[in-house]
């Protein structure tokens, strides 16, 4: 009988930890489940969420310089573009929601003419 099973073809392999590693690993994933944990870890998340963001709709990893100095220049201007970015997409919370605002439409425009000299 074929299994559907790991790259060597040795099926499938059941791990069993020991019994005070597998009290900790049950108790840590009961705790994952309540909210004070759940809201300490939105935090590391949003951070995540930003550098996979600027690894992957910026190119952080792939640096266009070489040298420190050069390279740092970049990952700031990099982390500038993507508050801007962001900043753009925001919309206070006094701010009619159909109406765009100035920042918007200028970050528009910017917008609109680095795409038209990229075509």
């Amino acid at each position: 009988m074929k299994c559907t099973g790991n790259v060597d073809g040795k099926g499938r392999h059941v791990l069993l930890l020991p019994q005070p590693l597998q009290e900790i690993q049950n108790r840590v994933r009961k705790e994952q489940q309540t909210a004070p944990w759940r809201e300490r870890y939105a935090m590391r998340a949003g951070c995540e969420a930003t550098v996979s963001e600027t690894v992957r709709a910026h190119g952080l990893r792939h640096c266009r310089y070489r040298g420190i100095a050069k390279t740092h220049v970049q990952h700031v201007l990099v982390a500038a573009g993507a508050n801007v970015t962001r900043l753009s997409q925001h919309r206070p919370a006094d701010h009619p929601s159909g109406q765009t605002t100035r920042f918007q439409n200028l970050c528009q425009q910017v917008r609109a003419r680095t795409q038209t000299s990229h075509s």
